[in-house]
């Protein structure tokens, strides 16, 4: 058996100093302030002098290695001994051409896929505890976030369609009461209708202005007692007519 170690760096690598500096600091009062957990890059130890971790580039594997504490990229930090492997290093090396394989570097990504979530799958694949959760809480933060805002806009848009279909069918449903009240012979609505104790849908005024929208005008004028005086006038004037016509002898 043997030790599996795992290494850890504050990210330094923006090329300013400022910036550099910057990250430091954040790593200082939320790792060490509060515990928290910071920006951090990682890299496992086991078997020999080299360190194994995980970075971007264009082609090629992205899994790649240095002498252990070592790497120029980034300020060193600190080492934690996760644990031991019973492992050979016959069967370690077998891993890491198949993480190699399985971890191309322009799959990195800085949230879901970067440098700690390696170290995790090859501290797993050793049998060794993965790493604390302090070491990659930020990104994981931030992949959770990205997640939720996903799901949430989904779940916003399917919302929004079912408001949209409901409201369609109340309408319709809606209408055809109003429809079928207004054509039911005998209530107040339909000519000569005198049933005031049946049922019916009380409409608002702006649902009967919904309704009849799309409505033609009426060629008469009914009232709402059910009396049609549109076409007396005209029958006033025949009879006056016919009255004038002489009689025959």
């Amino acid at each position: 058996m043997t030790e599996v170690m795992l290494h850890i760096y504050d990210v330094t690598n923006s090329g300013s100093d400022n910036t550099n500096n910057t990250i430091v600091q954040i790593n200082r009062i939320f790792k060490d302030g509060i515990g928290l957990g910071g920006i951090f890059h990682s890299a496992v130890q086991v078997y020999g002098e080299d360190e194994w971790s995980f970075g971007f580039c264009e082609q090629g594997t992205g899994v790649f290695s240095c002498p252990a504490s070592k790497n120029p990229m980034y300020t060193y930090r600190e080492c934690i001994v996760l644990g031991k492997t019973n492992l050979s290093k016959f069967k370690v090396n077998q891993i890491l051409r198949e993480l190699s394989r399985e971890w191309p570097g322009n799959c990195y990504d800085l949230l879901s896929k970067n440098c700690n979530h390696f170290c995790n799958e090859f501290c797993e694949r050793l049998g060794v505890p993965k790493l604390p959760g302090w070491v990659n809480r930020f990104a994981n933060a931030g992949d959770t976030a990205v997640e939720i805002a996903e799901t949430t806009a989904v779940r916003f848009r399917q919302a929004k369609t079912e408001i949209v279909t409901a409201s369609k069918v109340a309408y319709r449903f809606l209408a055809g009461i109003a429809s079928n009240n207004n054509n039911t012979p005998g209530s107040p609505d339909s000519p000569g209708g005198v049933n005031r104790n049946s049922p019916r849908f009380q409409q608002p005024s702006w649902f009967k202005n919904l309704v009849a929208a799309g409505a033609k005008p009426s060629t008469s004028t009914t009232l709402e007692n059910g009396d049609d005086h549109s076409h007396k006038p005209q029958l006033q004037k025949q009879e006056s007519e016919v009255a004038c016509i002489p009689a025959h002898e």
